[in-house]
């Protein structure tokens, strides 16, 4: 019993590895910021997240730069997370973010009327660094504030920043903003580069965080974890 009401207040990414090492998951009505460099694993994280999301039960809603619908639903079955039935329940609904022709402020106010009125639990934004990067820092974190707002009523939202195209001071604020953040980056292990996630803070876990997890992605798999020592050696 004590199990249940602890799953029904997080957000679980279906991988028991992944979930010990952010504190059992993220809690219910956070603002997680993932972060880190191209190709360190930030899309294949949140694509976990949703999958998680969607075997508690619970609907997801994707804002995505990087893909069609199509080809989210594919990249997703390509490393073992298959979401088609889910989608076609509308448990999970995809959106696409325009990234060209429009301003910075004008997505702000787009997406966050749409966050206002759509109905859903969990919210993930891949990526919010087309306009981050080009928008003024003072949109930037007034639309996070208005954001973070939406949390209050127990919808959890994560947006992916790629954080080498935005300036230090606006990821500093950015991470102070956020509930929890989880930081990727890429580290060389011999010939090979290994995928690391370091949990910056996860504010109400469960259990104790800071942990740094290494992992790669493998076809039909997706996440298969590595442990630190035996990345690095």
């Amino acid at each position: 019993m004590l199990q249940e009401v602890i799953n029904d207040k997080i957000v679980s990414t279906g991988n028991p590895e992944i979930d010990k090492k952010i504190g059992g998951g993220i809690p219910i009505g956070t603002l997680t910021l993932v972060e880190g460099d191209s190709d360190a694993g930030k899309s294949v994280l949140t694509q976990q997240m949703a999958w998680g999301a969607l075997s508690q039960g619970k609907r997801v809603t994707v804002y995505t730069t990087e893909n069609t619908t199509r080809s989210l639903l594919r990249q997703m079955e390509s490393i073992g997370l298959d979401v088609s039935d889910y989608f076609i329940m509308s448990r999970l609904k995809i959106f696409a973010l325009p990234v060209r022709g429009i301003q910075a402020h004008e997505v702000f106010e787009r997406l966050l009327n749409h966050v206002e009125s759509h109905e859903t639990d969990i919210i993930i934004i891949d990526s919010l660094t087309p306009f981050v990067s080009h928008g003024d820092t003072q949109e930037v974190l007034r639309f996070m504030t208005e954001i973070k707002a939406e949390c209050d009523s127990g919808k959890s939202i994560i947006a992916v920043v790629h954080a080498n195209v935005v300036d230090e001071g606006t990821m500093v604020r950015l991470r102070s903003t956020s509930d929890a953040h989880l930081r990727l980056r890429l580290e060389e292990a011999g010939d090979k580069l290994i995928k690391m996630l370091e949990v910056a803070k996860v504010r109400g876990a469960a259990k104790s965080t800071g942990n740094i997890i290494g992992f790669n992605v493998e076809p039909g798999i997706g996440m298969r974890m590595i442990a630190v020592a035996k990345a690095k050696a």
